[in-house]
């Protein structure tokens, strides 16, 4: 037996950390599907949800997250590919309900919280408060560990003695293509609080709208979020000021619609970030990038990518004789 232990290959990952919350809560970003892509890193972990090609959510579980991150991925002779497969997908809700087994108190108080303000924000929902674990002193450890491909992606969670082993099932991963997004043709760049955004469609949503309607102009109203639904219209202005917009950088007229569900599904995003990053390309495809401030494990950053309906007129082009240049992108990896 212990011959067989000693010889036995590490797994291709093993970390540990000393709180599931802020691991939960990027995750609970991109619950729009139910399945996710997970990729082990050097720096983390990636994980990826797709809705149907048109919509599509990344988070990372950067490596200062954890109090120990240990890989073991055997590299070619080049070092540029891995010899095993280091991507696989797992159900993204049991992946979460086994999240919240590790400080369930906390995470209850927490939802009341959310629950009395559905648009409230969660920043500081990662600090402890005064009967919180961490405040009261009650020591608990989450280890992740992959042994190899094809194996279940373990997770102990240790709480005042008390262990609990989840083993969960993995996928081969599908490996879907990104959503096309052209960095070097943007038509607009807008780096503003998350709050603010969150807000507008707060304002939106009693409408009951099935469309959302995008437009970015170089004249007022400079950003406006409009909708139409079964119960009315309504429609937001930004006003172009720091105090607003910190950062306005446009070079054509934009204008796309989306499923309004679909931006929605970045609410929790919105939620938790302290700012995000607007950009439109020339295609219509429109991407947010969130700024997520996690205590002890510094910054994060999720990533979603929209894709319009094709039926869009080429309202733009009207744009077209006026010429800018465009600040260069707000790049948060």
């Amino acid at each position: 037996m212990d011959t067989q232990d000693t010889g036995a290959a590490p797994p291709l990952l093993r970390a540990v950390a000393s709180s599931t919350r802020p691991l939960y809560q990027l995750l609970k970003c991109i619950s729009f599907a139910s399945k996710i892509q997970v990729e082990i890193g050097e720096d983390g972990l990636q994980f990826r949800a797709d809705n149907a090609r048109v919509m599509q959510g990344n988070a990372t579980w950067n490596n200062n997250l954890f109090t120990s991150y240990t890989t073991n991925i055997p590299q070619t002779e080049d070092d540029e590919e891995p010899v095993v497969n280091t991507k696989f997908q797992i159900s993204l809700p049991a992946l979460l309900e086994t999240l919240q087994i590790f400080g369930a108190t906390d995470a209850a108080a927490r939802q009341a919280k959310a629950e009395a303000d559905p648009y409230r924000s969660n920043i500081r929902n990662y600090r402890p408060d005064a009967f919180s674990n961490q405040t009261l002193g009650m020591a608990g450890t989450c280890c992740l560990s992959y042994v190899q491909e094809g194996e279940p992606f373990s997770i102990i969670l240790e709480e005042g003695g008390v262990n609990t082993t989840c083993n969960l099932s993995t996928y081969l991963a599908e490996s879907p293509e990104d959503i096309p997004f052209d960095i070097r043709d943007l038509s607009f760049k807008i780096i503003t609080q998350s709050r603010w955004l969150l807000d507008a469609l707060a304002e939106i949503a009693p409408t009951s709208p099935d469309k959302l309607t995008i437009v970015v102009s170089r004249n007022a109203p400079y950003l406006r979020l409009s909708s139409s639904g079964s119960l009315g219209s309504s429609s937001v202005d930004f006003a172009k000021g720091r105090d607003l917009l910190e950062t306005f950088s446009i070079r054509d007229r934009w204008v796309q619609t989306f499923k309004f569900d679909m931006i929605k599904s970045a609410s929790e995003a919105m939620r938790v970030a302290s700012k995000v990053s607007m950009r439109g390309d020339a295609q219509g495809v429109l991407s947010m990038q969130f700024l997520v401030e996690v205590e002890g494990g510094g910054t994060n950053f999720l990533d979603f990518r929209f894709v319009p309906y094709a039926d869009q007129d080429e309202e733009d082009d009207e744009g077209d004789d006026e010429e800018g240049d465009l600040a260069d992108p707000y790049v948060v990896s």
